[in-house]
């Protein structure tokens, strides 16, 4: 009886909170009149996107209560209402989700009214009959689970009024998936962007300095070769030790681009390389990655570069001893996590590492994710999409 009592004063106060949306409805309505004189004049055009807006913010409120209660999300779509004052007027008056709003605002003026007063006789009855049924005959009550079924028709009612169709569901997805795109590709032209600028910047002040100053001591070399040998022979070695140590900037910089570790030994191999070198004591496991066909090259790339990040990123500011690495496959996934037992406490949103790393995964259309309680660890999970 306790908790059938307590379930319905939850209720109840579920049912009274969409008596309070109804009276605000009423005051929706006399907006609802502004809005039209307002749209008599030309200078009033601009309210008629905000009161929208205000629209969708009541509706978006209603459909987090129906999800909440029910435990089933309600979807929603719209038209965004971007750009010049008399293009949003003509988004706002051309989407269907306005008009279902409205036909809910209008409905729910009602019905939440109608059904918060309808909990009082309800709750009347029952403290007689039930307190009859289960103080006397020691039964359940019967009648206050009514009170529950009052809020599951408000649930229904407003779920039906505010579902938008299937064909607005697709638009709005589709809308939602070009607008994600439109961001993972200035995301990726970012990244590759800040990739030239790298590669020029090694060039230019490692290998390019080096392949100067081998010219130079060629040149000089030679213009000493017939007045003093000793002295050409000895810039002779120091051009051979220039251009070794250009060969080597260069190698640097073909790694950055794409690890030739990766096409000798594979993702597999180049990450416990990696690994050996980290500093750290890493475990890998390996989930079917070396067994099958080898990932694309540049996921394997993206894969390898965000390891990388990840051990780099741990031996600096973790104070981890050990960290682990994991690479599992999957129908279209190539799966990766890499966690230091570190302190945590790492920022998600901060970095320039943990950025490009984002970056450089969202132009494959694949998902960072990280995880870094203060006191750890830290966990970075990456899913890359893979064609097999």
């Amino acid at each position: 009886m306790r908790e059938t009592v307590r379930r319905a004063g939850r209720a109840t106060v579920e049912l009274l909170k969409g008596a309070g949306l109804s009276l605000a409805s009423y005051l929706f309505i006399g907006l609802a009149v502004f809005v039209a004189v307002a749209m008599l004049t030309v200078v009033g055009a601009g309210v008629l996107p905000e009161a929208v807006l205000l629209l969708r913010r009541t509706a978006g409120y209603k459909r987090r209560w129906v999800g909440a209660w029910t435990g089933e999300p309600v979807p929603e779509a719209y038209r965004p209402l971007d750009g010049e004052v008399f293009t949003r007027v003509r988004t706002a008056v051309g989407d269907p989700g306005t008009y279902r709003d409205l036909r809910w605002l209008g409905a729910h003026a009602v019905y939440g009214w109608l059904l918060a007063c309808g909990a009082v006789p309800v709750w009347c009855v029952a403290l007689f009959v039930d307190g009859v049924w289960c103080g006397l005959l020691r039964r359940r009550a019967v009648v206050l689970p009514l009170i529950d079924r009052l809020v599951d028709v408000d649930a229904a009612w407003s779920r039906a009024l505010l579902m938008p169709s299937p064909e607005a569901l697709r638009t709005a997805r589709l809308a939602e998936r070009v607008e994600e795109l439109s961001q993972t590709r200035a995301g990726a032209v970012a990244a590759h962007g800040a990739e030239l600028r790298r590669i020029e910047r090694d060039l230019h002040d490692g290998t390019q300095a080096r392949l100067v100053a081998l010219s130079m001591r060629v040149g000089l070399a030679r213009r000493a070769y017939e007045k003093d040998p000793d002295a050409a022979r000895k810039l002779l070695e120091d051009a051979q030790d220039q251009a070794e140590e250009a060969l080597t900037e260069l190698r640097h910089v073909v790694r950055g681009i794409h690890p030739p570790i990766l096409t000798d030994r594979g993702l597999v191999g180049a990450v416990r390389a990696l690994a050996a070198g980290s500093g750290l004591e890493v475990s890998v496991r390996d989930d079917g990655v070396e067994d099958g066909p080898r990932p694309p090259a540049a996921v394997e790339a993206a894969a390898y570069f965000v390891i990388a990040e990840a051990l780099t990123n741990a031996a600096k500011h973790s104070g981890a001893r050990q960290a682990s690495v994991g690479l599992a496959r999957s129908t279209d996934r190539l799966k990766v996590a890499v966690r230091d037992e570190g302190r945590g406490g790492a920022d998600p949103s901060g970095g320039s590492g943990l950025l490009g790393m984002r970056r450089r995964v969202a132009a494959l259309d694949g998902t960072v994710e990280m995880t870094s309680p203060v006191g750890g660890p830290t966990l970075i999970e990456v899913e890359l999409p893979c064609v097999w």
